[in-house]
């Protein structure tokens, strides 16, 4: 195979899915789905449904010891109720360290796991779907471009010069990436990227509210709505 993309079945990690398509073809494409102990299943089940629909092979793992000591409100140890607010909003009130829903490292140990899954099954990439929305302001910092350039440095040094890391959002808002999704035919409408696991998007949560203004700005209505 090729490429392999991380793949939450949300809407940045499938445009990233269908652009590694694009590029190689869904048979030498391999999508991995991580479980890391969220409260919902509604993120994996996204996930298998897309792999069914692009026709690409999909494995499914399972991190969620490594975080069961932590606090992060999207996790099922975790008390702490999942935010209402924008982003910016929940940045003000914590003083410019990450939000509550930060996994930590989470995209660290994704990628580093990656890499020997990659290595193991013969491709040369890895892509994932971080975006410059998630990195601003230290929301998400394992989201931003130093984060990326570090970590491929690593993964393309430690595989011996096999392996390398491509996140080709990395500099765009969502609204971008939701455009080159729309020109890719991306099924929308299969994605999941509510923190809360309703029959419906909670429509008030951090990733929901980012994910409606990215379709406004396209000037199209969230099909997954």
């Amino acid at each position: 195979m090729k490429a392999l993309v991380l793949f939450s079945g949300g809407v940045d990690s499938t445009t990233c899915l269908a652009l590694a398509i694009e590029k190689y073809g869904a048979d030498e494409v391999l999508a991995l789905s991580v479980s890391y102990g969220q409260k919902h299943t509604k993120e994996i089940e996204a996930a298998q449904k897309l792999a069914k629909h692009y026709g690409v092979r999909l494995m499914t793992l399972d991190l969620s010891t490594i975080f069961e000591g932590s606090d992060c409100s999207l996790l099922q140890g975790s008390d702490v109720e999942i935010p209402k607010e924008s982003y910016a909003d929940q940045l003000a009130q914590t003083d410019g360290s990450p939000v509550s829903t930060y996994v930590p490292f989470r995209n660290g140990l994704f990628l580093s796991t990656a890499a020997s899954i990659a290595l193991s099954h013969g491709c040369s990439e890895i892509y994932y779907g971080a975006h410059s929305d998630d990195a601003a302001g230290s929301a998400y910092p394992d989201c931003s471009a130093q984060f990326n350039e570090s970590i491929n440095r690593a993964i393309y040094l430690g595989s011996g010069n096999q392996l390398s890391v491509k996140a080709p959002f990395i500099g765009m808002s969502k609204a971008q990436v939701v455009a080159e999704g729309l020109r890719l035919g991306v099924p929308y409408e299969l994605t999941w990227s509510c923190y809360e696991g309703g029959e419906k998007p909670c429509g008030v949560c951090g990733t929901c509210r980012d994910r409606a203004a990215a379709f406004e700005a396209n000037g199209v209505i969230d099909p997954a709505l």
